[in-house]
């Protein structure tokens, strides 16, 4: 790889109908990305590119709205992308393919999610005369292989025998360091109508654990991310570039997204793991830190057992379970965490998520 991030910043996560329910997409977006070229002390006429993922909104192209509203250059075309929760990160993985062929050299990548106010989806069934509502479109051809998220984190977490007790004392933990974290955590949040801080962080408590309505099996609400509005995004640019304009940053190592059994999705994300660290020639146990998607405890377990990475180093400031998970942005937090923390601590870090269909992205940086 062949790229920088010299600036990474997003709004806080938000719990859907929260703070950020009134924002559209180019709201939430526009004033990241003005935060993050002032932080890099790069001119908006500079950027070449925009990538942004986004998968609940209602199509278009919503990069080139951000672009617009974020007062980039009319020659910037914009890029939206949907590979469902994999989009954020898979943003920067397309930044940094752009540069190294040479078709940019400077690029803004993230992504951006509105719960709130994503469409109602509706079909016309064959044979109907009015359209009929859906939740989700089909992530295989198989209905029978097409499993309900929560259905499937409990049936990875039955396989490897993750009790729900331990997924608890996860989300208790990511709560605990979140709050821990706050001030921390604040530096790279920029405040978006008036929120500056995540919301949804709070003390849980076994109690408060077992009280929870289950969802299914193990899986219950205290140990399940909470559907968000966010945004996040990074300025990626040309190593060479980043050294004559004299910028430091977070360098792009290696990075994977790959396909996996889509009975079990939670568990995708290990073999783009093990893909990069190879790549880059790191033993897991070695990483100083990592940000690993926690859309349920079940699957950020999983995916540290699978890899043998020490527990101590993932999502020291927290993770999802603590903030909520907003679809497509939520690699882009990833990415926007693990720059933070590398910047402060410096040495390598791993960033992961896993998507529906059974996807998995993993992006290896170094600071």
């Amino acid at each position: 790889m062949s790229s920088v991030i010299v600036a990474a910043r997003r709004t806080a996560v938000a719990p859907r109908g929260g703070a950020l329910s009134a924002l559209n997409l180019h709201q939430l977006s526009a004033p990241v990305i003005q935060a993050c070229l002032a932080d890099s002390g790069i001119d908006a006429e500079q950027v070449d590119e925009i990538i942004a993922g986004n998968a609940l909104g209602a199509g278009g192209n919503p990069a080139r709205v951000i672009a617009l509203a974020a007062g980039l250059p009319e020659s910037v075309a914009g890029l939206s992308i949907d590979r469902q929760c994999c989009s954020g990160l898979d943003a920067l993985l397309l930044a940094d393919a752009l540069i190294g062929a040479g078709a940019a050299r400077i690029v803004v990548a993230g992504g951006v999610e509105s719960y709130s106010q994503r469409p109602q989806r509706l079909r016309l069934m064959p044979g109907s005369s009015a359209p009929e509502p859906y939740e989700q479109p089909p992530f295989t051809p198989w209905p029978d292989r097409d499993p309900d998220m929560a259905d499937a984190a409990d049936a990875l977490a039955v396989s490897l025998g993750i009790d729900a007790g331990e997924q608890d004392d996860w989300a208790m933990d990511s709560h605990r360091k979140a709050l821990a974290a706050s001030a921390f955590l604040n530096r790279e949040i920029v405040a978006v109508n008036g929120l500056g801080s995540d919301p949804f962080s709070r003390h849980l408590s076994p109690a408060l654990c077992r009280r929870a309505r289950r969802i299914t099996g193990s899986i219950s609400h205290a140990n399940t991310a909470v559907a968000a509005d966010a945004a996040a995004f990074c300025v990626v640019m040309a190593t060479s570039l980043a050294r004559d304009m004299g910028l430091s940053g977070v360098r792009l190592c290696a990075g994977r997204t790959l396909g996996a059994n889509p009975d079990l999705p939670g568990s995708a994300p290990v073999a783009a793991m093990q893909a990069v660290l190879q790549a880059g020639q790191v033993d897991a146990r070695h990483l100083r830190r990592a940000e690993i998607m926690e859309a349920y405890a079940a699957q950020a377990l999983a995916c540290i057992n699978l890899t043998n990475i020490d527990s101590s180093v993932v999502n020291v400031s927290g993770g999802a379970l603590a903030r909520g998970h907003p679809i497509a942005a939520s690699g882009a937090v990833l990415a926007v965490r693990l720059f933070s923390e590398l910047s402060a601590s410096s040495g390598q870090g791993l960033a992961a998520i896993a998507a529906a269909g059974g996807l998995g992205t993993a992006l290896l940086m170094e600071a």
